[in-house]
């Protein structure tokens, strides 16, 4: 068992907020020195070995720093379905043949796009890291793309599209938001793509994608687990050494315009209740300034305002006031692309939209003028930590914290350095950043307008917006 959940059910709460806050130096320390090693092949691949030996097991991942955010207009979605044409085979392989390849030795692999990068990992015992990297080192070099099966796959993800976002109200509302906030950055476009452009992509969109940004100088292989790191970089020197370095495109800031008022969007679709979405412009973490407070303080106030059941949303418009059903915070202080902050509420049969809005504001404008109790801080900051924790307690979760940072521009070294910043945001930062960026002028609203569900639902949202 975990020695905080040991702790948690012998002590009051507040004891074990503040027992993990003054070991918090102890724990930083303690992961600074962890085997954790950095290399570069002469070709640019940048391999990252963490060595954790108790388990007989690895997980192996090549991470490619290309997202939708390197998207343009007209083939948005290209980045996901190259995801797909990965695993349809090389100048080696058939179409299917290595996932089957990596079950056929127990293990199991899988591969996720985002904003910000698109990865894939394999999950397997100790002895078969030399396999999975000659399959992975094989479609980074020699992936064949065919029109066949380019006009089998792309059908694949239209229907992934119509069943998790067309015909999903939730996420048909966050694609809204999104292109809402956003007026130029890249991140207005949803990772799977407007439906209009996959119809429209072909295999030599696909081709020229993986062409232009799947090259090792555009990569990070990551391997944790029970292996020895020289051991690691020889094999990875074997297999990925040879694969020729590509000039990568030139990457154009796209930096968001500003904000120049208040903005709020109706969508109606198919849906049994109606919710809220209200996000603001926030800063990101940069790798140049560690220190800056802002994005560590916009952190600890979403974990305040939704970090556990006793938090303002939850406790207020949920437990004592019921007006909500559902009620979240959000924000990632990390990404190439700009950041927002956003809460979301469903409300409850007989609540208003507006006044729950207006309670929402009202919890806000409470946390700017009195500020938050050092309780509140104390819980938040040890739950902050434990989470960091437990995630470094999986080998898959520690392979992903590191990509994650590395893509996001976070050197896997700056990790501790980030967790140790956290703890130190005090009630007055908070409430800076409320009355810096939680503003009218930087807030986008999105009201889900629930239409009966026995409509016929159309192909896009209808969507009314207004400026004011």
């Amino acid at each position: 068992m975990n020695i905080l959940t040991t702790l948690t059910t012998r002590l009051p709460f507040f004891l074990v907020a503040a027992m993990v806050a003054i070991s918090f130096p102890v724990f930083a320390q303690k992961q600074k020195q962890q085997d954790t090693h950095e290399y570069q092949l002469k070709n640019g691949l940048k391999i990252i070995v963490k060595e954790d030996h108790r388990a007989p097991t690895i997980a192996h991942m090549v991470w490619y720093r290309a997202g939708s955010i390197d998207e343009v207009n007209g083939k948005t979605g290209v980045a996901h379905v190259l995801e797909h044409m990965m695993f349809k085979g090389t100048k080696n392989l058939k179409p299917g043949e290595f996932s089957k390849k990596v079950a056929e030795v127990g293990g199991r692999d899988n591969a996720f796009t985002s904003k910000d990068f698109t990865a894939y990992f394999q999950q397997i015992e100790k002895s078969h890291l030399s396999k999975m990297m000659a399959l992975e080192a094989d479609r980074m070099a020699n992936l064949r793309i065919s029109p066949e099966e380019f006009a089998k796959e792309i059908q694949v993800v239209m229907e992934e599209r119509r069943l998790r976002t067309d015909d999903n109200s939730h996420a048909v509302v966050y694609e809204q938001l999104m292109a809402a906030a956003y007026a130029n950055s890249p991140y207005r476009n949803p990772i799977i793509g407007w439906m209009d452009d996959l119809k429209n992509l072909s295999y030599q969109d696909a081709l020229d994608w993986y062409q232009a940004w799947y090259a090792p100088n555009n990569a990070v292989l990551i391997v944790v687990g029970d292996v020895v790191p020289s051991e690691v970089l020889a094999l990875a020197q074997k297999y990925y050494g040879n694969i020729a370095a590509k000039k990568i495109p030139e990457r154009k800031p796209q930096i968001e315009i500003p904000q120049i008022g208040f903005k709020k969007i109706n969508v109606k679709v198919p849906a049994e209740n109606s919710d809220i979405h209200m996000a603001w412009k926030a800063p990101k973490l940069g790798s140049q300034d560690l220190d800056y407070v802002e994005p560590y303080a916009l952190s600890v106030l979403s974990a305040i305002l939704d970090g556990h059941s006793n938090s303002r949303l939850n406790r207020s418009l949920v437990r004592d006031q019921r007006m909500a059903n559902s009620v979240s915070s959000s924000y990632d202080l990390k990404g190439r692309g700009p950041q927002l902050f956003s809460i979301s509420a469903s409300p409850t049969k007989n609540t208003n939209l507006d006044v729950l809005e207006k309670n929402i504001r009202k919890i806000i404008l409470e946390i700017k003028n009195k500020g938050v109790t050092e309780l509140e801080l104390n819980r938040v900051k040890s739950q902050l930590l434990s989470s960091q924790i437990y995630k470094r307690d999986s080998i898959f979760a520690q392979a992903m914290e590191i990509g994650m940072s590395e893509m996001e521009g976070i050197s896997w070294r700056h990790l501790d350095k980030v967790i140790e910043n956290i703890q130190k945001v005090q009630s007055k930062d908070i409430q800076a950043v409320i009355e810096k960026y939680l503003v009218d002028d930087q807030l986008t609203i999105v009201v889900l307008d629930p239409q009966p569900l026995s409509a016929q639902k159309k192909s896009q949202a209808t969507v009314s917006g207004m400026r004011h």
